[in-house]
């Protein structure tokens, strides 16, 4: 099984911004390119922070900055720093941890020198779960049960319903049904997996 990484999901050449660029133009690029974020480089290309919508609204509520602190107004001023960054090599679902850990919706990915390379968001993770069923079922049938476990095709019924994996059949050990079902949580795309596997002998009896 392959999974896909924050590289086959992100979005390359990514929108971003000087520490110089202005209120108005993060607005109007936040507006243009239908983003909420866009991550602050430095001269090297290295993200040194992230300004939001929510950085934005922040500070136009607030009234302080305007002309007054000298950088109140730009990127510099603005943005959330340290910048809180993906690797191109993570996986969908450590990315989406991050996210959800930090209350952010999208990550700058940075390449092994601390590069920007580009973003990855909320959206492109939920991707992976538009995959077909078809191809969800393809992959648990010939990857996970015949490639990985060397179960026959014949022993377990595997059917997809929006992602839903319903498992049917009769493996030859009670503790492989766990393995069977873990292996397909992990399977991109699906959403949840139905358990009704029998077996036929309980090899977890004198565990």
């Amino acid at each position: 099984m392959r999974h896909r990484s924050v590289a086959d999901l992100m979005t390359p050449e990514a929108v971003c911004v000087q520490r110089g660029t202005t209120f108005k133009e993060i607005a109007r690029l936040l507006d243009e390119f239908g983003i909420t974020a866009v991550p602050v480089i430095d001269d090297d290309g290295r993200p040194v922070g992230v300004v939001s919508e929510a950085d934005l609204l922040r500070r136009h509520t607030s009234g302080t900055g305007s002309g007054t602190s000298g950088n109140g107004d730009t990127a510099e001023g603005l943005m959330t720093s340290p910048a809180v960054v993906a690797r191109p090599e993570w996986s969908a679902v450590a990315a989406a941890r991050v996210m959800e850990d930090r209350h952010i919706k999208r990550l700058p990915v940075v390449d092994g020198s601390g590069r920007l390379i580009g973003v990855v968001s909320r959206s492109d993770l939920l991707q992976l779960f538009l995959r077909r069923d078809r191809a969800i079922q393809e992959e648990i049938v010939e990857d996970v049960l015949g490639g990985t476990l060397g179960v026959s095709p014949a022993a377990v019924t595997v059917q997809v319903d929006e992602g839903r994996v319903t498992l049917s059949g009769t493996l030859e050990r009670r503790s492989l049904v766990r393995v069977v079902v873990r292996l397909c949580q992990s399977v991109d795309g699906v959403v949840d997996v139905v358990d009704r596997l029998a077996y036929a002998q309980d090899d977890t009896a004198h565990a």
